[in-house]
């Protein structure tokens, strides 16, 4: 009786801030789905006609969305591979003993702190400025044309924004996964003759599996919602070259005002998160379960 009263009154204490969680996520969600099915325009104040599936279909079969569409998934795989790479190598360097590494790990770790915005202004301003950003004064120093990145290579370049905001946080989950390795492994495959390749393939990437199939999920959740860095720097442009499908949905909601057109933008964007999500999920539990 006591397990079930204090049961009781867990779920008790717990359910404002369950009903709060659901009211701020259902409550904008019910409301977009009953925009998307208008036609609702902000320079039409007064018309709200119900037209079905219609802002579905012109969105699905807008030219826009199918480059923004690509460009989504590029910027996803671009910063996963640089992420993920990097991540595994910066970890296996903290690891190592080395003066000040306190130290080290910090400034590695730092850039994750950094605000998108701000990271992106820094880039674009600083070291992308093809007239006197770091990068041009360099390629001046070398005897070389200054190379203008967001103008000639937009969406690598927001790949390589992106993926420096997040490489710290690939780096501290599978440097905390690495710690957990059992040295005496190490040690024992050192002594029987294995070299620091064979080390690495045989012993510490199978160990980092979990940690890695975490660090997929938890970025690709948070990476195909990539906005500003995208507004900051080249605002989809030029044409659609770096549009995502986010990006795509804040241009025909506030730059072109047509709410019901972007709603079902932005319904179609949680569908296609909720697909992947489940199913990076299922490839996770079946990593788990090995």
């Amino acid at each position: 009786m006591a397990t079930a009263h204090s049961r009781s009154a867990a779920r008790l204490m717990i359910s404002p801030a369950v009903l709060l969680l659901l009211g701020w996520m259902l409550i904008p969600l019910s409301m977009t789905l009953y925009f998307s099915f208008l036609r609702y325009n902000l320079l039409m104040p007064g018309a709200h006609d119900f037209i079905g599936f219609m802002n579905y279909r012109f969105f699905l079969t807008d030219p826009a969305f199918f480059s923004a569409l690509i460009n989504t998934l590029l910027l996803v795989g671009g910063v996963l591979v640089i992420t993920v790479f990097g991540g595994v190598l910066l970890a296996i360097l903290l690891d190592q003993p080395m003066w000040g590494q306190g130290i080290v790990r910090v400034l590695v770790i730092a850039p994750f702190f950094v605000m998108p915005t701000v990271s992106a202004l820094v880039w674009k301003n600083m070291f992308m400025n093809p007239v006197n950003g770091l990068f041009a004064n360099i390629f001046r120093a070398l005897g070389m044309q200054p190379f203008d990145f967001l103008g000639q290579a937009p969406l690598a370049s927001i790949i390589l924004i992106v993926s420096w905001g997040w490489l710290p946080f690939a780096t501290l989950i599978l440097l905390t996964a690495l710690q957990s390795l059992d040295r005496d492994q190490l040690e024992a495959a050192e002594m029987d003759g294995a070299g620091p390749l064979s080390r690495f393939f045989h012993i510490m990437l199978p160990h980092l599996a979990r940690a890695i199939t975490v660090v997929v999920l938890i970025q690709t959740i948070f990476l195909l919602s990539v906005f500003a860095e995208i507004l900051v720097t080249t605002n989809g442009g030029p044409g659609y070259a770096t549009t995502n499908i986010t990006y795509l949905v804040y241009a025909q909601s506030l730059l072109q005002f047509d709410v019901g057109g972007g709603s079902a933008g932005g319904i179609v964007a949680v569908i296609l998160a909720n697909i992947v999500a489940i199913f990076l999920m299922r490839m996770i539990g079946k990593n788990l379960d090995v």
